[in-house]
């Protein structure tokens, strides 16, 4: 099947600097790409149909700020019924094509109590709380190892990097979190965040974590970003909603593309 992926994508794309995967709300980012080259999942062969609000469902090739960029524009998620293997299958493919660098992006509730809705965090690390991996089954060398290092699942490097050029760019810097995750596709309760905020969680969300395990198996260098898009369940005395999630990560999608440009051009 993969090889089959690879030999439709190349006849359509060429070579890429960095490849980046949307979360919910995040997808304006596409908007940006020069010269887009907008490719359906549909028309992907192994791909997978994204169901969930605020994904698109398709591949955006193009350029920002003169570095060839990958968009995922929509991902695929355990809880809409999908493998992880095939939730994390784009990576393998992305790693097939020649891609180095993945910046993966979601949407997510902030636990830690200083976090505020529509901040900005750097995943420094992250937490399965889904209890399920890509990597489960057969293994095959030739791609990555049988038992990946996760030691480092994010680029302490890169995000060193990016944090210089968003100070000397933009004059911020942007803190780092951990992020757990959870199944879904309920929220989570009270009970289940002060145990996630106990065992060091920074946020939570639903996503994520098949892809970095995924490419940190393939090899891949990656940096990751969550947009704090509501406070986690019993941080405030109020429910949880998918509208509060997107309109949150649509106010916010200004700073978030200014952001990713900053980082996609000093960066990659």
């Amino acid at each position: 099947m993969i090889e089959e992926t690879v030999r439709v994508l190349k006849s359509k794309i060429g070579e890429v600097d960095v490849a980046i995967i949307l979360g919910s709300g995040l997808g304006k980012l596409a908007h940006q790409v020069e010269d887009p080259i907008r490719i359906s999942y549909s028309e992907i062969p192994g791909f997978l149909r994204s169901t969930a609000p605020g994904h698109a469902g398709e591949l955006v090739y193009g350029t920002i700020n003169k570095k060839r960029v990958l968009l995922m524009n929509g991902r695929f998620h355990m809880y809409e019924g999908y493998a992880p293997k095939d939730v994390a299958y784009p990576v393998e493919v992305m790693k097939a094509i020649g891609v180095k660098k993945l910046m993966v992006t979601n949407a997510a509730g902030g636990i830690k109590l200083s976090f505020v809705p529509g901040q900005l965090v750097f995943i420094k690390d992250v937490i399965n709380f889904s209890f399920r991996n890509p990597l489960i089954g057969p293994n095959d060398e030739k791609i990555g190892p049988r038992f990946p290092d996760m030691s480092q699942p994010l680029s302490n490097e890169w995000i060193e990097k990016a944090n210089e050029a968003l100070y000397k760019n933009m004059d911020q810097k942007l803190e780092t979190g951990i992020y757990a995750l959870m199944l879904g596709p309920s929220y989570e309760t009270p009970a289940e965040i002060k145990m996630l905020r106990k065992l060091g969680a920074d946020m939570v969300g639903m996503s994520t974590v098949p892809e970095i395990i995924k490419a940190n198996h393939v090899g891949l260098e990656v940096i990751g970003i969550s947009c704090v898009t509501n406070m986690a369940a019993g941080v405030l005395k109020q429910p949880l909603s998918e509208k509060e999630v997107l309109d949150v990560a649509n106010s916010v999608s200004s700073n978030f593309i200014s952001i990713v440009k900053i980082i996609i051009e000093k960066t990659c």
